[in-house]
């Protein structure tokens, strides 16, 4: 059945913009069995129509009095709701310089007049095909973002369900910590805030996916999970047997994070939220003399990750609720931390918790389960 027969098909719009009453007549026949044509004598009125009316393609002359043609199609694209409206030009120029103009205006065709009626049909045809296939290909591409967008959504949510439960397991064995892991999540983001705030350590930090990085800082502890409820529970200090075991939670929780990397494919720590938690996890006991464990890395060795955690854990530890001692108050607790910098911790980094040590200390009260 013809394409001008199929009553269930809205027919296209076609807007034919001419000076000239003789071309707008033979345009209009020429036209008027496939598509809805609206002849316009003049490029004012083809604009004041756009206000009501969109045409899905314009046949539009050059040389006519007011605006011409090429100030017509300058003004279209000037409008966002107009920009994206396919132009053919119509005109008895045959000189490629007229062609190029009007090419590099916007016009997607150019036709010279006189035109063969078959001729200028198959050309609207193939460029309201091309138009066509583009807005599909268009509504493809934003059908494909919106569930890439919805997908990742699900990823993420899963991925930090996961890490609560698995936050959950290790607090549940390491019950003296109290709310540790979560107190610690809100240091890091207070330290890593202002870090930035200060421009330190921006390029790195830039490099970084920084909710990655938050999101997994509750892996920090995760070796804690093979460790023996006699040592990990017990009420009072350890012996110096006992904290050699407590020590090797960080190979532990290493090892395994590597091996989720590895099970997942590709190279090691394409991942970067598995890459953060690993750094994390190895390099918060580290100390900046070179004087903490595992590896007993010096300075910026340490990755950042694990300076930035090391303050965050150190504080906690400080000013929470353990068997043996009661907690520090939070004006002592940040004058340790101070006194440790170029010891214990980055000085940058020691500088940096200075200046939120007061907001710090608001966590620690609001946070805390005595």
């Amino acid at each position: 059945m013809g394409r001008g027969t199929d009553m269930s098909v809205e027919r296209k719009i076609i807007m034919l913009v001419d000076d000239n009453a003789t071309n707008l007549e033979v345009g209009r026949n020429t036209l008027e069995s496939l598509y809805r044509v609206y002849p316009i004598p003049s490029g004012d009125i083809f604009l004041d129509l756009l206000e009501h009316v969109l045409p899905d393609l314009v046949l539009l002359d050059i040389e006519m009095p007011g605006m011409n043609g090429y100030e017509v199609i300058a003004a279209l694209k000037k409008k966002p709701k107009w920009k994206e409206i396919p132009v053919i030009f119509l005109t008895a120029r045959a000189d490629e310089g007229s062609e190029l103009k009007g090419l590099s205006l916007g016009a997607i065709d150019y036709v010279s007049k006189p035109f063969s009626a078959p001729l200028l049909l198959k050309r609207i045809e193939n460029n309201l095909q091309i138009v066509e296939h583009k807005k599909q290909l268009q509504d493809f591409n934003a059908s494909l973002e919106n569930m890439v967008a919805q997908k990742t959504f699900q990823v993420v949510k899963l991925q930090n369900s996961i890490m609560n439960t698995v936050a959950d397991l290790i607090e549940f064995r390491d019950y003296t910590t109290g709310s540790h892991i979560f107190r610690t999540q809100k240091y890091l983001k207070l330290l890593l805030e202002k870090t930035l705030e200060e421009g330190i350590y921006t390029e790195e930090l830039f490099s970084w996916n920084l909710e990655h990085f938050i999101s997994s800082s509750p892996l920090h502890d995760l070796g804690k999970l093979a460790i023996s409820d006699s040592i990990l529970n017990k009420p009072g200090k350890l012996t110096p047997e006992e904290f050699e075991a407590m020590k090797k939670h960080v190979e532990i929780g290493v090892r395994a994070i590597r091996k989720i990397e590895e099970n997942m494919g590709g190279e090691l720590g394409g991942n970067s939220f598995l890459r953060h938690a690993r750094l994390i996890a190895g390099g918060h006991h580290e100390k900046w003399d070179g004087s903490g464990y595992p590896l007993g890395l010096q300075g910026t060795d340490i990755p950042l990750e694990g300076r930035l955690m090391a303050i965050a854990d150190v504080y906690d530890a400080l000013t929470s609720v353990r068997p043996y001692r009661r907690p520090m108050p939070t004006d002592k607790a940040r004058k340790m931390i101070e006194s440790g910098s170029g010891t214990h911790f980055d000085p940058s980094l020691a500088h940096i918790f200075s200046k939120v040590a007061d907001m710090f200390a608001a966590v620690a009260r609001s946070e805390s389960y005595n």
